[in-house]
């Protein structure tokens, strides 16, 4: 005697819905280094990279202007963190710069990158001012920030 085996769209329905969630809750369960921090362990150097960028436009009377920043434009640490800034020189010639109330000094060239070691032991907010475009009259203001957490 023969027997037949009926599969109705109801059951594939529900056997696709039981494997779903199986699937999902081992990705779920076993997925485990999903998360990465950003903050380096306690002792240890965290590096940044920044860059040195240009914007430039035409007004609609013909003047060329331009702007140069830091990117990023802000970085936020904690108080006592080791820091490294890899400061890459991408657009103008050169830029020295302060970074205020952290005593530092030094200047970013067009392809070269300049390092900066440092750490803050004060939370505040720092500023990294590029001294040649300290303003708008001299196509900045050029200036990033450096957000130290208590």
């Amino acid at each position: 005697m023969f027997k037949s085996l009926v599969i109705r769209k109801a059951h594939l329905v529900a056997t696709g819905f039981i494997l779903l969630v199986v699937l999902a809750a081992i990705l779920f369960f076993t997925k485990k280094d999903s998360i990465v921090s950003t903050i380096a362990p306690a002792g240890q150097e965290r590096t940044f990279q920044m860059v040195t960028t240009e914007f430039k436009t035409t007004t609609k009377d013909g003047k060329q202007i331009e702007a140069y920043r830091w990117d990023p434009g802000t970085i936020v640490i904690k108080k006592g963190e080791k820091v490294k800034l890899n400061i890459y020189g991408v657009n103008g010639e050169t830029h020295p710069f302060l970074i205020e109330g952290l005593n530092i000094k030094g200047e970013v060239k067009k392809g070269k990158e300049t390092v900066v070691s440092f750490t803050a032991d004060k939370p505040g907010t720092y500023r990294i001012i590029c001294l040649t475009h300290p303003d708008i009259a001299h196509e900045g203001p050029m200036v990033g920030y450096i957000e130290v957490l208590d």
